[in-house]
């Protein structure tokens, strides 16, 4: 067995891109043989000096990759973020410390270079809290049993004045960059897409297997502004009777307003022969359920922790939010990873903006930097933390005060996937 120290992990040349291709999909059980058009598909997510690998005898054992992002925090300032992604280890090389060396190196690049946080959507759950990234956001999939919903069968459009349209993959193109601009300027926890993102998800760029060309819906208000758009696929299922069995899946929805969001429900409810709807991951609070004439119609398939933030810049961070409520706290923040630990005073005023600043006060409340970054994006409590353990209150009260300040009135979420 090849020792650590003779296994080389640093930024791959373009030159070994197939090699560390290969790797990858070993560490996500795909099929390693990588044909030339995946490859040149994939080309355009390379990125020089972010995207490393390990190497053992000179063969790419493990993968990680990050981007440059921007996440969008309470109050809807972006912040600069370290994305990562593609992160694999192959079953040959597994508890070596790989992944330990490649996190370390990258975080220590964001910082360098003035990432606020870190970002990641997390295959196991386990792996990236010895990091310092906490789970930040959560994801609801809902399926709809659409005959049981009670929703009029005659309905044919919106109400409201607006209208709804089939578009092709060109006008998503034209039209998407705008609307997911207005969504993230108020969604925390949302992220930002490049052009790629629209490439693939239109299939102008397809390097993953088993693409199928979605149906584009555009939903446009009375006065002719594009308020909200989904992108859905059905399969083509009958029973035995010759009655249509078939299943909508929504693989996004953005709407900007409330009237867009119940639009979009509603008619990808009502599509002939379409007997379920599932939802794809939406934010907890989701409208959904109670679009609904009848939300027992909307049962949950999945449940779990979604984007996991991990801070680097405790003072940034809490300076780009915005907090519920005036008040002072004072955060003793541990951080094994030694990037963003110390202790901080968090002040807030009564019109939401916020100040952070190194401190020696004694603290209100101590946590691990991973629990910070729960906290951050206002989705969890500083009580239910303090409760189970994982906050610890070093004034009385002091968790309910951080409650007061950081908690949000509709959950963060995250649309994507990276």
């Amino acid at each position: 067995m090849t020792s650590r120290a003779d296994i080389d992990v640093r930024p791959i040349d373009e030159s070994e891109f197939p090699d560390w291709s290969r790797a990858m999909n070993v560490g996500f059980l795909r099929e390693p043989t990588i044909s030339e058009e995946f490859l040149e598909a994939r080309r355009a997510q390379y990125t020089p000096g972010r995207t490393v690998g390990a190497f053992d005898d000179g063969r790419c054992v493990a993968t990680f990759r990050s981007f440059a992002q921007e996440l969008t925090a309470v109050g809807g300032a972006a912040v600069p973020a370290d994305a990562v992604t593609n992160v694999t280890v192959s079953p040959t090389h597994r508890r070596r410390g790989l992944l330990t060396r490649m996190m370390a190196q990258d975080l220590a690049a964001a910082k360098e270079r003035g990432d606020v946080v870190a970002t990641l959507i997390a295959a196991e759950y386990p792996i990236y809290g010895r990091y310092g990234f906490g789970p930040a956001t959560w994801a609801t999939e809902w399926t709809v049993d659409v005959p049981r919903a009670g929703l009029d069968p005659r309905w044919a459009g919106p109400e409201d004045g607006g209208r709804l349209d089939l578009v092709d993959a060109e006008d998503v193109r034209k039209l998407g960059p705008e609307l997911h601009a207005r969504l993230r300027r108020s969604q925390p926890g949302a992220v930002s897409r490049d052009e790629l993102w629209w490439q693939l998800t239109t299939g102008a760029v397809r390097f993953l297997p088993g693409f199928r060309e979605p149906f584009f819906v555009v939903y446009r208000s009375a006065a002719g502004e594009v308020e909200g758009m989904a992108a859905y696929t059905t399969d083509d299922t009958w029973g035995d009777a010759k009655q249509p069995l078939n299943t909508a899946k929504v693989k996004w929805l953005t709407g900007v307003t409330p009237a867009a969001e119940r639009a979009l429900w509603r008619y990808l409810c009502s599509i002939d022969w379409v007997v379920r709807v599932r939802s794809g991951y939406r934010a907890p609070d989701d409208l959904l359920p109670h679009v609904l004439p009848d939300p027992r119609a909307a049962a949950v398939t999945t449940q779990a922790d979604f984007l996991w933030v991990r801070i680097l810049d405790v003072v940034r961070a809490m300076e780009a939010r915005t907090y519920g409520a005036a008040g002072a706290l004072v955060l003793e923040v541990a951080d094994a990873g030694g990037l963003a630990g110390g202790r901080y005073r968090v002040e807030a005023s009564a019109d939401g903006a916020g100040t952070c600043a190194p401190t020696t006060e004694n603290p209100h409340l101590s946590l691990d930097v991973a629990d910070l970054a729960t906290l951050w994006l206002g989705d969890e409590s500083a009580v239910r933390l303090a409760a189970l353990g994982r906050v610890r209150e070093e004034r009385a009260g002091a968790a309910r005060e951080a409650d007061a300040l950081l908690r949000t009135s509709r959950r963060p979420w995250c649309p994507d996937i990276f």
